[in-house]
């Protein structure tokens, strides 16, 4: 197990890394077979602007 500097990776280790790029290649694999249908983008980009705000005013909440 050769361990892996945290300025260089997120890994503690190179076994480490190696299984999570396994497990996302997976995933990718997975995602590129689907036949479900997508979301269209303007609506991701709706969902993800809502998300923003919504994290935005939580913490200026937080703040005062």
């Amino acid at each position: 197990m050769s361990k892996l500097s945290p300025i260089e990776s997120e890994f503690a280790t190179s076994e480490d890394a190696e299984a999570h790029d396994a497990w996302f290649r997976a995933k990718v694999q997975v995602a590129l077979a689907s036949t479900k249908a997508g979301l269209p983008h303007d609506q991701v980009m709706a969902e993800a602007r809502h998300l923003i705000e919504s994290k935005r005013d939580a913490a200026a909440r937080l703040a005062s």
